[in-house]
């Protein structure tokens, strides 16, 4: 929503790719997928992270406690090999796993 209001739009990395006639590439050194794949509700909590939620917000969303919900937010970022939550959604963006 942020990215619609600021005017931009976001697409998954593989349609970015075709659009601009080329396969979308990771990042140099930044492989194409995590090490350990996000699991369902891994993807839940990037995609929340993605609108900016804090982890209270995220508890509330998915009815969880808000320290399960750190637990989650701790397991993305180290699975995506970042360091904070903008990195996160950054990331998952590139990787066309979230779209904003």
């Amino acid at each position: 929503m942020l990215a619609a209001a600021a005017g931009l739009i976001a697409v998954p990395a593989p349609r970015a790719g075709r659009i601009l006639g080329g396969p979308a590439a990771p990042s140099a050194g930044e492989p194409d997928t995590p090490a350990e794949p996000l699991t369902p509700r891994e993807r839940e909590v990037l995609d929340l992270l993605g609108l900016g939620l804090s982890n209270r917000r995220i508890a509330e969303r998915l009815r969880i406690s808000e320290h399960t919900a750190k637990f989650h937010v701790a397991s993305v970022l180290g699975k995506l090999e970042v360091a904070t939550r903008a990195e996160a959604v950054s990331r998952g963006v590139r990787r066309g796993l979230i779209t904003l």
